[in-house]
């Protein structure tokens, strides 16, 4: 059963092992997203299975590109000029007052 990560109001971040994390551009269609998504796997294998240290390097290289042309690294794919705040703590960014209003239980899926 996939779990069901808590999402910020603004669709920007899911919340995950207690902190923030950038969504996909939700700009991108669901055939690009998907090919995206497909090259990430492939990437992720590639460093799991990599033989050398230039092999792992490369492949790291590919999972970084990937999450660019998600959008999940990279330039942010908002235009409001609000800044990046992956991998803060819900409660010490922005979204404090939102992640203090989540259920208990909402919270633990996010592993806060």
């Amino acid at each position: 059963m996939a779990k069901h990560y808590p999402q910020t109001p603004d669709g920007r971040y899911f919340v995950a092992k207690g902190r923030l994390w950038r969504r996909s551009d939700p700009a991108l269609s669901e055939q690009a997203r998907a090919r995206r998504v497909k090259q990430l796997m492939a990437a992720r294998r590639a460093v799991k299975h990599a033989e050398s240290d230039e092999q792992r390097k490369a492949a790291r290289a590919d999972v970084h590109d990937a999450k660019v042309a998600l959008g999940e690294r990279g330039a942010v794919w908002w235009t409001d000029g609000a800044p990046d705040e992956t991998r803060k703590k819900p409660e010490n960014s922005r979204y404090a007052y939102w992640w203090r209003s989540l259920a208990p239980e909402s919270r633990d899926a996010g592993g806060g």
